[in-house]
């Protein structure tokens, strides 16, 4: 299974009043598996950044003056999550704007190019009900060191998220499966199969008081049962 864990930074918070997206992560899961294969891109929106925004992220159209537009990017976007499961933390966020900026371009919408939508928020609010599911609140529940983040960034914050992800779902997965599809390769990507004939396990045979302690239950056991399904008359 492909899967894509993404993330966006915007311009503000509501696409309909004309924010855009102004960065852009995704990073590649096959069979559960980081395969080290990313699309990043900061773009340029053409339009103000809210104060409030730059505060969060710290992109500032002076950083972005020049950087490629969405539409110069859009197609290699598209490509890169074409039929895969998107991951994404709050999706109706990010898929509202990457929406929005498809329609801009005379495209289907963003969503639509893909197979499914995981909304990693949601699945954490029926986890830990009651509790902060925020990416930061996520990485600290569940062990993953985000110690490096000090601004919120698409292509860090979706790396976050896919470990955030693989530990969250991790008891869906046994190991009798991941054996059981080891070898050769999945979806072009290689997956080795581990060595188990170094592990030569002992046989330990019985003594012959041991072999005579269990033939005596056996025969114990035996004659129990006889006379519990004997006629009363024969157990008399």
């Amino acid at each position: 299974m492909r899967q894509i864990v993404l993330d966006t930074e915007t311009t503000g918070l509501n696409a309909a009043t004309g924010d855009r997206v102004i960065e852009i992560g995704c990073v590649e899961l096959v069979n559960r598996r980081l395969t080290g294969r990313h699309l990043h891109f900061y773009l340029n929106p053409e339009r103000e950044i809210d104060a409030g925004a730059i505060e969060v992220h710290g992109l500032t159209l002076e950083f972005l003056a020049d950087k490629p537009r969405f539409a110069e990017v859009v197609h290699q976007i598209r490509e890169f999550v074409q039929d895969a499961e998107l991951i994404i933390h709050n999706a109706a966020f990010d898929l509202g704007f990457l929406d929005m900026e498809f329609q801009l371009c005379g495209l289907p919408p963003f969503r639509k190019h893909a197979s499914n939508v995981i909304d990693t928020l949601l699945e954490a609010r029926q986890m830990f009900p009651g509790k902060r599911n925020s990416l930061d609140a996520l990485c600290e529940r569940l062990g993953v060191s985000n110690a490096h983040r000090t601004l919120h960034g698409a292509l860090l914050d979706a790396e976050l998220l896919a470990e955030v992800y693989l530990a969250m779902t991790r008891g869906q997965n046994s190991l009798v499966i991941d054996i059981a599809e080891a070898g050769g390769s999945r979806d072009g990507v290689a997956v080795a199969m581990a060595d188990l004939s170094a592990l030569a396990l002992p046989v330990i045979e019985p003594s012959e008081e041991e072999l005579a302690a269990h033939a005596a239950l056996l025969k114990g056991m035996g004659k129990a049962v006889w006379q519990e399904d004997a006629p009363l008359e024969e157990a008399a």
